[in-house]
Order: C-alpha cells, then structure tokens, then sequence
C-alpha cells in the first residue's frame, strides 16, 4: 500500500464487499489509503476480503450486515464510528437478482426481495451515515446502479423488479443529492453494464462473453477495476462538485 493515496486518512463503508465489485472496490479504496470496513451478509467473504486487504498492508474491519434490515444497519455504522469516530464515504453495492421471469410469474415476496436488496439497503445505509456526513460537513454516497435502470437491453430479457430497482436508486440519489447538498455531501450512481466479474465468467462461456462484447460500440466488456475506478474518482476530492449524476460504465452499450 502506498503510505499516501487519494482517500488517506478517510473511512469507507462498502456493502456486498464479500465479493464482484463490492470487494474490488473495497480492495481499491483500501490501496488509496482509507480505512475499510468490508460489509456483507456471508461474514466469512468479508473476513477474506478482509485479511487479503491487510495483508496488502490496507486497513479494514470486516462486519456481518444484512443491508436490508435497520437494525443491523444501524450497529454497524455505530461500530464502524466507533472504530475510526466518522464514516466520509458510503458504497451501496448490494444488490442483484437470481432468476429472470415475465410479471405474469413474478410473486409478491420475489419483488419484495429484490427491491429490498437493491433500493431498500441503499436507504437504510444512507439514513444511517446522512447525520454524521451532514454535521461535518462532508461526505460521499455512491449507489452501484445498472444499465438495467436506465433502460431495457434490446439485446436481453429483462427483469423488472431488478430493473425498478436499479431505476429507483438512481431516482433516490438524485432526490439525496438536492436534499444534503448544502451540507457538502454529494450523493452519485455508477452503472455498469456487463462486467466480468468472478460470477459473470462463471455463468457465461466464452462464446456468450464475444457475443456480448460484439454488441458494444467498444467492443469489449468492462473489468471490475474499472468500475473501482469509476467510483474512486466519485469518492475522491476531484469529485467534489459532482453530485447527483448517473455514471455510465459498460463500453458505450447504453447509448446503442
């Protein structure tokens, strides 16, 4: 780890760190020289990410959260204050979906779930950090999204609890964004579009991967570091006056 980067000195909380892009971020942030606490509901994915970021010679905690209920929310934002006294940057990283269906099959508690992991959590975390951020003065929020909330894939089926979802975080960080502005917190989305995480390679042959690659006007798909990268430059004081905007990651494939 470099002895200086461009979070030194800040403290980050990144949910769904036990792995895909919670982890690379929270990997990211950790080499630019924040304190980390690693968030997820399978604690022994965050105790990896955890000690593989210690033994990078970062610093991080790893903590046992389900995002998706308040209480624990509210604990692990006690305990992360506690640990290093203020919290400058949130990551909403959690999310996801696990099946896709038309809404003539869609059950109530199946949306349920989905909304929950994918808006809900965003709320609870952002409620949880807002008090602080806002009586300091200074503060960033950055919400994972997805080109599913930003529109359809002509080129895919879609799934509209996850799609509502990822389309109502970029909403709810839009409306934060106006709301706690003055108090110099900024509050942003990245959307990925298909990023070849560990979970991605697994589930899509090579043949599937080229197929999607041809669909963008890059013709390649975006590695988790990239959207790390994305989210850096938003958590950083380069971002200091960006707020309230929907980042694009995904090699051009939403503008097709």
């Amino acid at each position: 780890m470099a002895a200086a980067g461009k979070l030194a000195g800040e403290t980050a909380i990144v949910t769904a760190a036990g792995q895909g892009l919670g982890e690379e971020i929270a990997k990211t942030f950790a080499r630019e020289g924040a304190n980390v606490a690693v968030v997820d509901i399978n604690l022994t994915e965050a105790d990896r990410v955890c000690a593989e970021i210690k033994v990078a010679g970062g610093v991080a905690i790893a903590f046992k959260t389900d995002a998706t209920k308040k209480p624990e929310v509210t604990s692990m934002v006690a305990a992360v204050i506690a640990q290093w006294g203020t919290v400058d940057i949130l990551v909403n990283a959690a999310g996801g979906f696990h099946q896709f269906a038309p809404i003539t099959e869609i059950a109530e508690e199946e949306w349920d779930r989905v909304i929950n992991v994918n808006l809900k959590s965003a709320f609870l975390c952002a409620q949880a950090v807002a008090k602080t951020m806002m009586e300091k003065r200074k503060g960033r929020i950055i919400s994972i999204s997805s080109g599913a909330g930003v529109g359809p894939n002509p080129h895919a089926p879609s799934y509209l609890p996850y799609g509502a979802g990822k389309a109502g975080l970029i909403g709810f960080s839009k409306l934060l964004a106006r709301d706690i502005g003055e108090y110099g917190v900024t509050v942003n989305t990245v959307a990925p579009g298909t990023t070849l995480t560990p979970r991605v390679r697994k589930v899509r042959d090579a043949a599937s991967i080229e197929i999607i690659k041809s669909r963008n006007p890059m013709k390649s798909l975006v590695e988790p570091e990239d959207c790390a990268a994305a989210v850096l430059f938003l958590a950083s004081k380069d971002a200091r006056y960006i707020t309230g905007v929907n980042l694009n990651v995904n090699a051009g494939n939403i503008i097709v």
